[in-house]
Formats: structure tokens, C-alpha cells, sequence
């Protein structure tokens, strides 16, 4: 009974901790569905690139390259490009919950950037690692940017044309929402491989290409963590 009452408590605890990002979530996925009715795609379509991708910008730029008739295989790189970055959040958080997951193939897929920075803001805070918690956690936040982008997608083009300030909001919200998540799990530690992290993004950003940037400065930030780990 207790155990039960046990993985009970994790699932909601998940819930609970999801919850900012699901009320975060919902405006941009009905922005995002409204875009993508205004790029000439169908709500099926726009919801399917929900399911599937499941990334805020990378979609919004999937649109964009879509509206403006990009070859596929530059499609398919810019947006490998922009996600490569997921690819480290699994890792990186079993190793800050100490233990292993057995259905982490499952939740994985629903680590994106506020999702990752709520769980470790959570296991910053005392809660208790498992993989109920990051079900309730990571599935909440699918759930409502699914349901945000179907909503939108069935308003149509028209939903947003009345309220231009609003439509610009939306766009800020997703960057606004990580920057909070990260700044409620930042210490002292954490700020040198900030600071090289954002300085190699911002130099080779402006003298390569911003996907370059990107993966350069994921790059020396996970050297420059490993490094004080190991020293």
C-alpha cells in the first residue's frame, strides 16, 4: 500500500512540477497551429509536426523553410542542427539523479529544454528521482503542446490577425519560459560553463552560422563541464 501510495505521489508531484510549462506551452503551440494554417498546411499536418518533431522553434523554422520551398535535405539538417542539443539532456540528467530509468526510451523523447530544466530544478529541490515523476512530467507538457497546436491549427489563420501584440508575445513566450527554468536551477558552479557556453554561441554565431554557433557551444560547454567534474 505504501509503495503504491508511494508511485501515487511521484506521478502528481510530476504533474504539479509541469504545470508552468503546460500553461507556458499552450499559447505558443496555438500560436504555432495558427502559423502553420497561414503556411498553407492542414491541421493534420501541423499536428502531426507536433507529434513527431515536437521541438517550438525547429517547428516554427520547419514552417518557414516549408513556406519557402527549401530542398528537403537542407530541411532535414537545419532542424538535426537545432535539435542536436536533446541528445545530451538524458544523459546528463541520470547522471544529476545518480541512478538508472527503466522506461527512459519513453520519456526521452519529451525532454525538451523546459522540461529538462524543470526535472533538475526538481532534483535540485529534494525530489525524489523515478521515472512516474518524469512520465507525468514530460507527458503533461506533450499533451498540452499537442492540444495547443490542434486548437490553433482549427481557429485558423485568421485566429491571431486582430491582435498583432499578442502574436508577438507568443513568440517570446518559449525563450522567456526556458531563461526562468534556468535561472531557478543556476549556481555558482553552473556559471563558467555558462559564460563559455554563450561566448563561443555568440562568436562563432556571428562569424560562422548560427547552427554552428549552437553546436560549438553546446561542444565546449560539456568539455568545460567534464573537465571541473574530473578535476
Amino acid at each position: 500500500m505504501n509503495n503504491s501510495r508511494g508511485l501515487k505521489g511521484a506521478f502528481f508531484s510530476g504533474a504539479m512540477v509541469g504545470v508552468p510549462i503546460v500553461l507556458g506551452y499552450l499559447p505558443i503551440a496555438f500560436s504555432f497551429g495558427v502559423a502553420a494554417t497561414r503556411a498553407g498546411l492542414s491541421v493534420v499536418e501541423a499536428v502531426s509536426l507536433s507529434l513527431l518533431i515536437y521541438s517550438g522553434a525547429a517547428q516554427f523554422v520547419a514552417i518557414a523553410l516549408i513556406a519557402a520551398g527549401a530542398p528537403f535535405l537542407v530541411a532535414f539538417l537545419t532542424l538535426v542542427g537545432m535539435s542536436l542539443r536533446h541528445v545530451l539532456y538524458g544523459p546528463s540528467l541520470m547522471r544529476a539523479a545518480g541512478q538508472r530509468a527503466h522506461f527512459g526510451a519513453v520519456w526521452g523523447f519529451g525532454l525538451t529544454d523546459e522540461v529538462f530544466g524543470a526535472a533538475l530544478a526538481a532534483l535540485a529541490r529534494g525530489q525524489v528521482f523515478s521515472d512516474r515523476f518524469m512520465l507525468a512530467l514530460a507527458g503533461s507538457a506533450y499533451a498540452a503542446w499537442v492540444g495547443g497546436t490542434y486548437l490553433g491549427a482549427m481557429a485558423g489563420a485568421a485566429a491571431l490577425q486582430d491582435w498583432p501584440m499578442v502574436d508577438a508575445t507568443l513568440g517570446f513566450m518559449l525563450t522567456a519560459l526556458f531563461l526562468a527554468l534556468l535561472l531557478s536551477i543556476l549556481r555558482a558552479a553552473q556559471m563558467t560553463i555558462i559564460v563559455v557556453s554563450v561566448g563561443v554561441v555568440a562568436v562563432v554565431g556571428a562569424f560562422v552560422s548560427p547552427v554552428a554557433g549552437l553546436l560549438t557551444g553546446m561542444i565546449a560547454g560539456a568539455i568545460v563541464g567534464t573537465v571541473r567534474d574530473a578535476g
